[in-house]
């Protein structure tokens, strides 16, 4: 309770102390102006104008559009002011140059391993069609020679996590969305000082904003005095930016290029069940060993370098070709990641293309379930086609606003047919998809409108793997511990709880 205290205290209380003083400025330049009404009211008029421009002929998706025309159109004074605070430019010129700059670097980076693309066009065509798609939109690569292992739980992946840094004998690096001090942060902490003291590169990257309740401010500056070289990703400070909406939302952990693991595993007490928030925590997470770790291993060095300044050549990471190629294969593994610097959907991209193309199932796990008119349309489509499809999405929430709108979106999927399952003992964290007993998908991507558009995810796209049956054990495993449902939980509703849904229907795109 002391340690929360002295977070509020040392960093909400700062924030949102600046926040309120620029709003008062704000309110004050409004003041001023209140004698030349006219000239200000034309000002904000153009303004609004020039935003309801941009918006309609911008690459956004319509409901993201829609999301933002509505206040703009309801508050025609301060509407555009807003959209130029919080909506416009949402990537700096910057921002973008450096983004697409790090992506060629990957890009060469990538070339350093050996990788199966070509064998895996020859051996099955038409994963290869969605391999291709993540190798020119993601700027990664499918390997073999690569042993997968699935997590049900983050109770079976943290001691696994643990043994894996111990071998660490060169790197280890570290990024992660929530990092909070407990059982299960301080055990890793541990190792991580030990390995840094016996000369072993540590890095550690978190997400500021993900870690504004868990982490005192400058926490990074802590871990570098412990021997850890770190750093916080966008840090949320006083500033009024449309920029904090992209968060690094990845988890990766890498140890010494051969060896990673992501997943929805952040490095907190509930996700390994230490400590009870929402009653049993489900989540999974993916470890590979061999070629494709290099994948997630660039990954992080590239926004390491985004993030720092830095710039180094990645080629000293690189683990030799030798040791890799006795690493017998276990089918293909793609690891991508998603970020929105580049207006690339590739998340949703990689979930509408395994939906379209399921021929007998598709099985679904995510937290969250607020999605766009194109993957609602998809699931209906693929249900009605006879594909069986299934959604497992939490009983206890974690946060209710968010949980009601999951639940207003399963009256139209049940009626077309979409099978939607509750976690009956608890919160359900998972982020998977499996198809077909062919295809799965690992990772971090919720399926919601921040993860999809708006944060920086990572997953690991799996073909001919045995993780993929282990997948779909799982899914079929958890499915026996919660509830099916055969209507829409929010029942006959209220016409006020009408409105209200209609309300936060048409602001999803923003939450």
């Amino acid at each position: 309770m002391k340690k929360h205290i002295q977070i509020i205290f040392g960093r909400v209380l700062y924030i949102a102390l600046f926040v309120t003083l620029q709003v008062a400025a704000l309110v004050m330049m409004f003041g001023f102006f209140r004698d030349k009404f006219s000239y200000f009211y034309l000002l904000c008029a153009i303004i609004t104008v020039l935003a309801v421009a941009h918006i309609l002929n911008g690459n956004s998706n319509p409901a993201y559009k829609i999301a933002w025309l509505i206040p703009i159109m309801l508050l025609p004074i301060f509407g555009g002011l807003l959209y130029l605070m919080f909506g416009f430019s949402r990537h700096g010129h910057r921002l973008r140059h450096m983004a697409s700059f790090i992506g060629a670097e990957a890009s060469a980076a990538m070339e350093l391993v050996p990788n199966a693309a070509q064998t895996l066009a020859q051996s099955a065509p038409e994963a290869a069609l969605q391999s291709r798609y993540l190798s020119g939109a993601a700027h990664c690569h499918p390997y073999d020679h690569t042993a997968v292992t699935y997590y049900p739980l983050g109770d079976d992946f943290f001691p696994a996590m643990c043994q894996a840094l111990e071998r660490a004998e060169k790197y280890i690096f570290l990024e992660y969305f929530i990092v909070e001090e407990g059982v299960m942060w301080n055990t890793i902490l541990e190792i991580l000082e030990r390995k840094a003291a016996s000369g072993v590169d540590v890095r550690v990257m978190y997400d500021d904003l993900g870690c504004l309740f868990t982490l005192p401010r400058k926490y990074d500056r802590q871990l570098q005095k412990r021997g850890l070289r770190a750093t916080a990703f966008n840090r949320f400070n006083t500033i009024l930016s449309p920029r904090f909406n992209n968060r690094d939302h990845r988890k990766i952990c890498v140890v010494d290029g051969v060896t990673a693991f992501t997943g929805g595993v952040n490095l907190a007490d509930e996700y390994i069940n230490a400590i009870v928030k929402h009653g049993h925590w489900k989540d999974t997470a993916i470890g590979l060993h061999g070629a494709a770790a290099w994948s997630l291993t660039v990954q992080f060095l590239a926004l390491w370098d985004l993030t720092t300044g830095e710039k180094e050549a990645f080629v000293p990471f690189a683990p030799p070709a030798a040791q890799l190629a006795q690493t017998p294969s276990d089918g293909y593994v793609q690891p991508y990641s998603d970020i929105p610097m580049d207006d690339e959907l590739v998340g949703e991209t990689v979930y509408l293309n395994m939906i379209h193309r399921a021929k007998r199932y598709v099985y679904i796990t995510t937290p969250y379930l607020i999605v766009d008119n194109e993957t609602v349309t998809a699931l209906q489509m693929a249900a009605k086609s006879g594909v069986d499809v299934r959604i497992i999405t939490p009983h206890v929430p974690d946060k209710k606003i968010v949980f009601f709108l999951t639940r207003s979106y399963y009256k139209p999927l049940l009626d077309a047919g979409v099978k939607i399952f509750e976690y009956t003992p608890g919160f359900i964290h998972a982020k998977t998809m499996v198809c077909d007993d062919e295809y799965a998908v690992v990772g971090t991507i919720n399926l919601d409108y921040r993860s999809l558009y708006l944060h920086l995810e990572c997953a690991a796209w799996l073909y001919g793997c045995g993780a993929v049956d282990a997948v779909k054990r799982d899914f079929l495993h958890t499915e026996q511990q919660s509830q099916q449902m055969q209507e829409s939980p929010l029942g006959r509703m209220t016409a006020v709880k009408k409105l209200w849904l209609a309300v936060l229907r048409t602001f999803a795109p923003l939450m």
